[in-house]
């Protein structure tokens, strides 16, 4: 089969391994800092509060199940807080701040938060369509349908490193607005949080890389089979 040789083993799997660390870095990062409570006493959703009062935003907060599932929803403006992101720590404010981040930079028409809402749906489509119609057409020898697959799949490659600037700008804006509005006062505050927020970077940066590998994988591929 394509994806039983060495080159899969120098393209996707290193991005695999990075996928995992990424994952188990947010957690264990954020672990951490949420056992380390604020000085000041605040919690996530009164900081919630806060910054939409502070930016004159006026957003719908709900709650969403599980742990990190937090999210802004550009289409509804509203904030949607994971019970561990509510509570009173360091790692809760700092969540919740970044998803205020995003609604910030909505509310100012931040290019690159519309670029990548605006692929949204081709990425949807895309990120598992690419990878089926190239399987497809590699075992029925039909290269065009593996072009398209590619092109498909490089839609997701795209949306993934336009991801980037757009979580990165939301995670500067938190800290911003964290200290500027007094949420975090010590030095030690300050530094958990943007270790949480680095963190959570860093899992963007692994899907970018991850996805961009597989495509360089795709394309190895044909370049093979030309030769």
């Amino acid at each position: 089969m394509y994806y039983m040789n060495s080159e899969y083993m120098l393209f996707v799997i290193p991005g695999l391994l990075l996928a995992l660390w990424a994952q188990a870095l947010v957690k264990g990062t954020f672990a951490r800092y949420a056992r380390v409570p604020t000085s000041t006493g605040v919690t996530g959703a009164q900081v919630a509060q806060l910054l939409m009062e502070r930016n004159g935003l006026r957003l719908g907060v709900n709650s969403v199940r599980g742990s990190l599932t937090d999210f802004y929803n550009p289409s509804n403006k509203s904030i949607n807080l994971s019970q561990t992101s509510v509570q009173g720590s360091v790692a809760s404010v700092a969540v919740v701040a970044h998803e205020m981040g995003h609604a910030v930079q909505d509310a100012q028409g931040y290019v690159p938060m519309r670029l990548r809402g605006a692929m949204v749906p081709a990425v949807s489509l895309g990120s598992w369509v690419g990878p089926l119609l190239f399987v497809v057409g590699w075992m029925l020898s039909n290269m065009n349908l593996v072009w398209v697959g590619i092109i498909f799949f490089a839609a997701a490659v795209i949306f993934s490193i336009l991801t980037l600037p757009v979580e990165l700008d939301a995670s500067n804006r938190a800290m911003q607005m964290l200290t500027t509005n007094g949420v975090l006062v010590s030095s030690q505050e300050v530094t958990g949080a943007r270790k949480v927020l680095n963190a959570a970077a860093f899992t963007y940066v692994a899907a970018a890389a991850q996805s961009l590998l597989t495509l360089l994988y795709y394309l190895s591929l044909v370049s093979g089979r030309r030769r």
